[in-house]
């Protein structure tokens, strides 16, 4: 069945829409989804209170732009590759050990943000700014919701809720906002891209 242009995610506006060839696409859009992942999250950005990375730029744009679908399939063959001990994250290290850490429940947030963008991309969230400012906090927020308990769990006993505060999402909210900005630009400029073809 032939999805209409208004209930499309960007990557189907273009390119092959069935047979093997929307297969191979796929497929193809997967992988580029986890190597662009693999990059941001070794982008560091020098920035006040701390550097940041363009990790969850990575997991909201690729969720926009692949949907729901493909953009699960990239976060969970991420996390695959982090499972195996490659080193696809911030740091240097990986393994289920690294996934069992304290940034445990973000990685868990990146999988249901990136599906939850997917799902608000095909409702047209991601045709204008100011809705793709509203996608992206949502996506953000998903994140922290599943960040910031287990964080809690981790340290709150030991370091108290300012510690946990500040080092789980306050110093990140800067660098928030301007990843946020960054992409409610870029996604709907790609769509006015796409329409003016």
């Amino acid at each position: 069945m032939a999805i209409a242009m208004n209930d499309k995610v960007l990557t189907e506006a273009f390119g092959p829409t069935t047979g093997s060839r929307k297969i191979a696409k796929d497929v193809a859009l997967v992988v580029a989804g986890i190597a662009l992942m693999i990059v941001a999250a070794k982008i560091r950005v020098p920035m006040w209170p701390v550097n940041i990375t363009m990790q969850t730029f990575g997991v909201l744009t690729i969720g926009t732009v692949l949907g729901f679908r493909l953009g699960l399939f990239a976060m969970l063959g991420y996390m695959a590759l982090g499972a195996l001990g490659f080193t696809v994250f911030t740091g240097e290290s990986a393994g289920l050990a690294y996934l069992a850490g304290p940034t445990a429940g973000y990685l868990l947030g990146f999988v249901v943000a990136a599906a939850t963008m997917g799902m608000l991309a095909r409702q047209g969230w991601d045709r204008s700014f100011g809705k793709m400012v509203g996608a992206l906090v949502i996506g953000n927020a998903i994140i922290y919701l599943f960040g910031m308990p287990w964080m809690a769990y981790l340290f709150l006993a030991d370091k108290g809720a300012a510690w946990v505060f500040q080092y789980g999402m306050g110093n990140f909210l800067v660098g928030d906002a301007l990843k946020l900005v960054l992409a409610a630009l870029v996604v709907p400029g790609l769509w006015k891209l796409v329409g003016s073809k």
